[in-house]
């Protein structure tokens, strides 16, 4: 295996890296929507995510209001925050990963998440305690794949592309890596597993494999999957 040699910084997805999350919100979303009488195949709603699309336009193209899709979406809101204060949304050995990495380099999240709902899944984690800082939803303008939240990341950090590592799982986040031109690692997720990673500088089963791919001695053998 190739090593990525050189970093200093280490750029952090969020949903379905470090917590999993993302079937979750999908759900959320499917159950909603159809109360407009909008269906919400996961193939269907996979596509749009790689565009960084939004389900909700399918309702109003439909001829919904945008009020009355307004509304959903707040309920679809409230209805993933139930579920992630009630559902295990844990993925082993992430904990473990985190404080061998965080000796050895600055790290950041970098999330599409929005606030009210990173609060939520971190009010009782020690996720965020690795972190140099983290960028949701609200700190920056255009959302992955635009390359906005990992060039603002960078800056925050007074980092080069070459010195960053961007750990993802989603083809809409690994596209706004590339386009930032920063390496990205894709992490194993059956969420996504589907898309296309052709584009991913590394590609790794789980994050246990992470620190032998930075070079690190340390074994993280069965530390996450």
């Amino acid at each position: 295996m190739t090593l990525a040699t050189g970093k200093k910084y280490l750029l952090w997805d969020h949903d379905g890296v470090l917590v999993d999350t993302e079937g979750w919100y999908y759900e959320a979303t499917r159950r909603k929507i159809a109360e407009l009488g909008i269906t919400l195949p996961l193939e269907d709603y996979l596509a749009r995510m790689v565009d960084g699309l939004s389900s909700w336009d399918l309702a109003i193209a439909a001829g919904v209001s945008e009020q009355a899709a307004r509304a959903k979406r707040l309920e679809r809101d409230a209805l993933y925050r139930e579920f992630l204060a009630t559902q295990d949304i844990e993925i082993a050995g992430v904990l473990d990963v985190l404080e061998l990495l965080s000796s050895h380099f600055g790290m950041a999240i970098v999330t599409t998440s929005k606030r009210a709902d990173f609060e939520v899944i971190h009010a009782e984690r020690g996720i965020v305690d690795y972190m140099d800082f983290t960028l949701v939803r609200e700190d920056y303008a255009l959302s992955k794949p635009h390359p906005e939240p990992y060039l603002l990341a960078m800056q925050r950090f007074g980092a080069t592309p070459d010195e960053c590592l961007v750990i993802e799982d989603s083809q809409r986040g690994l596209r706004a890596a590339v386009a930032a031109g920063i390496d990205c690692a894709v992490v194993y997720n059956a969420f996504t597993a589907g898309q296309d990673f052709s584009s991913a500088t590394y590609r790794i089963n789980s994050l246990a494999e992470l620190p032998g791919l930075l070079g690190l001695t340390g074994h993280m053998e069965g530390a996450a999957h």
